[in-house]
């Protein structure tokens, strides 16, 4: 390894290890959209799942336990998203927005309730890299791609199974054509209802896996605000991804290495400012949206509640 190839390393993989969250996101919101149901609250369940897991993880002394708990915290966001938007009809951006705002409320309450004020804050150890045999002695390759944490190989095979899933198997056709057009899907007796519902959960719990993510890995304890935007990024990302796995994977790794120039430079004594570059990710996704947005492919139902009475009038 030559000293050029080092700093290339590092960079690379830091690059993958901030993908996740944004991966994770972003794939659940697009399997949400998919059959219609348009979740504008990861910010907020990333924040209250990092909470809970955070806690969790910190009492039971148990990372794996701390993750699941995330899980089940996105999936229970996300199954009130359903409720709310596919039994009572009312409106997904409302609803969403209202979700965020508990999230947040919630993510801020709970570890004071149970942990207090106190000097310093209590940790977690962080997640170790897990390096794959004979993968990982790859030179250059290896370091990079198969030296890494779990969740970052997570990230990577749901993004590769949700595509086998929503393009190469008949469930996933089923599950599109709710939400391009759920009155066909419903006639063919697909239940509109069912897939909302398996889709927002789905997605609430990535959501909370990518919210659970940052005190795991980044900081290894729970602080106000770490999600730092983050949620609202997935939702540019599904859009500049045209809602498909694969494509928002690759978009990941861009917005991740967005991210990771902006602590780079940060930290390099160059003399821009602070409040610049903590713009950077969000300047960059203006920019990519503007370029892409047109050419960007949305479900044709995206953000729309379904009325099966409605259609049979």
């Amino acid at each position: 390894m030559t000293g050029i190839e080092t700093p290339l390393i590092l960079y690379a993989k830091l690059i993958l290890l901030t993908m996740v969250p944004f991966v994770l996101a972003s794939q659940g919101t697009m399997l949400g959209g998919r059959t219609g149901v348009f979740n504008v609250a990861q910010e907020g369940i990333m924040l209250v799942s990092a909470s809970i897991g955070f806690l969790v993880s910190f009492y039971s002394k148990s990372l794996t336990i701390g993750v699941i708990s995330a899980m089940l915290v996105g999936g229970l966001f996300g199954l009130a998203l359903a409720y709310f938007t596919t039994h009572l009809k009312m409106d997904q951006f409302v609803i969403g927005l209202a979700l965020f705002f508990i999230g947040v409320g919630l993510s801020t309450l709970l570890p004071k309730l149970m942990i207090g004020v106190t000097l310093t804050p209590p940790l977690i150890p962080t997640l170790k890299d897990i390096p794959i045999p004979l993968l990982s002695k790859i030179p250059f390759i290896g370091e990079i791609f198969f030296n890494q944490n779990i969740l970052v190989y997570g990230a990577v095979l749901v993004s590769v199974f949700l595509w086998w899933f929503l393009y190469k198997t008949s469930f996933g056709l089923s599950l599109r054509s709710t939400g391009e057009y759920p009155q066909a899907a419903d006639s063919l007796g697909i239940s509109v209802t069912t897939m909302r519902y398996l889709t927002a959960i789905v997605g609430g719990a990535l959501i909370g896996i990518a919210g659970v993510y940052l005190p795991m890995v980044y900081t290894g304890t729970f602080t106000d605000g770490m999600v730092k935007g983050r949620g609202w990024l997935a939702i540019a990302l599904t859009f500049f991804g045209g809602w498909k796995p694969i494509n928002i994977l690759i978009g990941s790794l861009f917005f991740a290495g967005i991210e990771v120039l902006s602590y780079k430079v940060q930290v390099s004594g160059s003399g821009i400012p602070y409040q610049f570059l903590l713009m950077l990710p969000y300047l960059a996704t203006i920019l990519v949206m503007v370029f892409t947005f047109k050419r960007s492919t949305i479900p044709g139902f995206l953000g729309q509640n379904y009325d099966r009475e409605k259609r049979s009038l």
